[in-house]
């Protein structure tokens, strides 16, 4: 009896022993980064982190994407990786590949960061007078905090990096005063965009959507998110672009009107999504 009692403890404490080891061994292969998405190119992305370090992080299907809230971070909310747009403050969990790329399990981020990077995204080739206007609100800042100036530069920083795009095909779908489905006449364009990227080395496929300036603001809002929504919707179902390859700040509201309110016809210029195919320059080598 004493010798069975014996065995059994040896046996359960090299149990326990292994347990510790595997857990011990996935913690050591468990890498979490905080940092800002300064580039997507086709199912990666590089993030730059506070030490200034630069690591490509790999998306797949399996990713989760999370927005999260509050002081501990308690309430989330599930999202597409289309939401991961250049200029967003990121924490990402996963594993280092035999290519050096973090393999992420997991990209959470603050709604209220998504939010300032998508208004960052509706300038993505910004003009010189947007960046001077950055640098001169810095420049006023004398009385702001120390912490809250590098704040400042930092999302200055952001429009430089947004303009790290070469864009390599558009197509601009218009609709109806009211509508969000997507016009049949389009699907041809929007086939040959999506047949066009998958021969471009690390595409990307940015979809925004747009409302006129009739109307409430968050009708317009919930209009450009629909029809962006529709648009994309009809890319990854029928030109077969996986979501890993979209960048879709989506809801852009009545901003960047490209006509004048005042007839009919410019309201309907400005009822429109733009997709584009963009390639980082630095895959492009310019």
């Amino acid at each position: 009896m004493k010798r069975n009692f014996l065995g059994s403890s040896k046996f359960v404490l090299g149990l326990i022993l292994a347990v510790l080891a595997l857990a011990s061994f996935a913690a050591a292969q468990s890498t979490q980064v905080k940092g800002l998405i300064t580039g997507r190119s086709g199912s990666t992305m590089t993030v730059k982190t506070q030490d200034s370090e630069t690591i490509t992080v790999a998306l797949s299907t399996d990713t989760q994407v999370q927005e999260v809230e509050g002081a501990f971070q308690l309430r989330k909310k599930e999202l597409g990786m289309t939401a991961l747009i250049p200029g967003l403050p990121v924490e990402v969990k996963g594993s280092m590949n035999d290519r050096h790329q973090l393999v992420a399990d997991s990209v959470r981020f603050k709604g209220s960061d998504l939010k300032a990077a998508q208004d960052i995204q509706a300038g993505l080739a910004p003009t010189e007078q947007q960046v001077q206007a950055n640098q001169a609100q810095i420049q006023a800042a004398e009385k702001v905090s120390e912490a809250h100036q590098q704040e400042i530069a930092a999302a200055n920083k952001r429009f430089g990096e947004l303009g790290d795009y070469n864009i390599l095909g558009e197509v601009t779908v218009h609709f109806a005063n009211g509508k969000v489905a997507l016009d049949p006449q389009y699907q041809p364009q929007l086939m040959d965009l999506a047949t066009k990227a998958q021969t471009i080395t690390a595409y990307i496929v940015q979809v925004q959507g747009y409302a006129s300036a009739v109307g409430s603001a968050a009708l317009n809002q919930k209009l450009s998110m629909e029809r962006a929504d529709n648009v994309l919707a009809f890319l990854e179902q029928n030109g077969n672009i996986p979501l890993t390859n979209i960048l879709a700040p989506g809801a852009m509201g009545s901003s960047n009107q490209v006509a004048p309110n005042a007839t009919a016809e410019g309201q309907a210029e400005n009822r429109r999504v733009v997709v584009r195919i963009l390639q980082n320059k630095g895959i492009a080598g310019t």
